[in-house]
């Protein structure tokens, strides 16, 4: 879903030597706040079960298979599949 990067935290050791890699959010990130989100939005026990669906649909599917329902509470774009992007 999401390509942003991750800040990396200041280590008093530093980066090792040749450490190139950068770290990255995981695919169902946006989902996990959308439920974060939902925690504080009104009653929870009818805010949450919608984006906890999603997420959970999120994390059981495969990379590339994530769930394309618009967010409840995020304001943030739908996510694309890939063959969807090269379609346009």
């Amino acid at each position: 879903m999401s390509t942003r990067p991750v800040p990396r935290r200041e280590s008093p050791w530093g980066l090792p030597e040749g450490e190139t890699r950068e770290p990255r959010a995981h695919r169902c990130n946006d989902r996990a706040e959308d439920v974060i989100q939902a925690c504080f939005e009104g009653n929870p026990f009818k805010t949450i079960p919608g984006p906890l669906k999603l997420f959970w649909r999120c994390m059981r599917s495969k990379p590339g298979e994530e769930p394309i329902e618009p967010f409840y509470y995020l304001q943030l774009d739908p996510p694309k599949r890939e063959a969807e992007v090269k379609l346009e």
